[in-house]
């Protein structure tokens, strides 16, 4: 009598794989189960654990960045408003040391035109007076000179309507007088070379 061969394999299940070894001692074939390989799964999970840690370094980095630049940002802000603060300052006290500067420099005429205001008019003559006031302008004039002042005085010199404002005309006598200054109403100044006031000036036109 045959024996039958037990050679119907099973099906393979996800613990592992059938294999076919041969046969045992009693004639019927060996079937075998090898465990599935674990490498492809046990990659990936490294895989992903290392996209995920790469991902909150970035993050962490980025957001260090970003406090680093804020830091620097409010730092700046800080710098510039003190720059605007000690420059505004500055600017004030260099006004209020100009203002002081000339100040000082007529302090002189002051005392001057103060002794010439408390003269005696019972005893004081009109020479005496006259003398006081032309002292006094003489030293406010040489204050302000010293501070860069000129004068503008335009008698007998051509017209200059950058300097000069007529305020009327008077007929001239010679060709050469045409457009000449013929009387100042009022002096004109300068400071350093910047124009504060025109003189104010009668102008000659010959016909």
């Amino acid at each position: 009598m045959m024996q039958s061969e037990k050679n119907t394999p099973e099906p393979a299940n996800a613990a592992g794989q059938q294999r076919t070894d041969g046969h045992d001692g009693l004639g019927d074939t060996v079937t075998t189960t090898e465990p599935a390989d674990m490498t492809t799964g046990a990659n990936a999970g490294t895989n992903a654990g290392t996209n995920a840690d790469g991902a909150e370094t970035a993050e962490t980095e980025a957001a260090t960045a970003a406090d680093l630049q804020r830091e620097r940002y409010l730092r700046l802000a800080a710098e510039y408003d003190n720059y605007r603060k000690r420059t505004a300052k500055e600017i004030q006290q260099a006004g209020v040391w100009g203002q002081a500067e000339v100040i000082r420099k007529l302090l002189t005429s002051l005392d001057d035109l103060s002794r010439v205001a408390h003269l005696d008019p019972v005893t004081t003559d009109a020479s005496t007076v006259m003398e006081g006031v032309a002292l006094v302008e003489k030293n406010v004039l040489k204050a302000l000179a010293d501070l860069g002042l000129e004068i503008i005085d335009p008698v007998e010199l051509p017209f200059d309507p950058n300097l000069h404002e007529a305020v009327s005309t008077q007929a001239a006598e010679f060709p050469d007088e045409d457009h000449m200054v013929s009387q100042v109403y009022q002096r004109g100044y300068l400071l350093k070379g910047q124009l504060l006031r025109p003189a104010r000036v009668v102008v000659k036109q010959y016909q």
